[in-house]
């Protein structure tokens, strides 16, 4: 009767264990690459041609679909919970710098998005927009096709428009807080 036993516990353990796996998976014969020290949550879901620095983060219902172009980012950027990546098929691609937050829910299409920057929780960055570096996208920010956001700014409402500069201690203290947190988070699942 033991052996019975364990086999039962070894078989459910195996099919709670294959439930609540991530999806990783190539398409067209591409492969997602990760760098070191990763945290991919059990239910987010990567496909195709993404590259991943070191220390990023895919949290829960985040989908990155690198199927019908490519995503790169840099190092220490987390996609937190339902966020989505993707971009447009021959016309855009999803460039992603260092030490970038996409907040939950947000929605980034076919952009490129520079170092140190903060994309707010349920906002949109649409195709050949551009957010430079040490820029702040506001919660439910909606950025237009094609805007180019300038350099050490927050960003607001639909559209986004540039309400003020950001100020050093929003860099530190948001942006560089923000990232930081997610890869020490993120520890506590490793």
């Amino acid at each position: 009767m033991q052996p019975c036993s364990t086999t039962f516990l070894l078989f459910t353990f195996y099919i709670y264990y294959k439930k609540h796996m991530p999806v990783i998976l190539p398409v067209k014969g591409v492969s997602p690459k990760f760098g070191e020290d990763c945290f991919i949550a059990p239910n987010a879901t990567i496909v195709g041609d993404v590259e991943a620095g070191a220390q990023c983060s895919f949290w829960f219902n985040a989908v990155v679909r690198g199927d019908v172009n490519s995503i790169r980012m840099g190092n220490k950027v987390n996609i937190q919970d339902g966020a989505v990546l993707h971009a447009t098929f021959e016309r855009s691609k999803v460039i992603i710098g260092n030490n970038v937050s996409i907040g939950h829910n947000a929605l980034v299409h076919g952009c490129t998005i520079h170092d140190n920057v903060l994309i707010g929780m349920g906002s949109i960055v649409m195709d050949n927009a551009e957010i430079f570096s040490n820029t702040i996208i506001a919660a439910g920010a909606v950025v237009l096709e094609g805007t180019v956001c300038e350099s050490g700014s927050i960003y607001a409402g639909v559209p986004a428009k540039k309400i003020k500069d950001i100020s050093e201690e929003l860099i530190s203290g948001e942006i560089n807080r923000i990232a930081e947190n997610y890869i020490k988070y993120s520890g506590w699942f490793k």
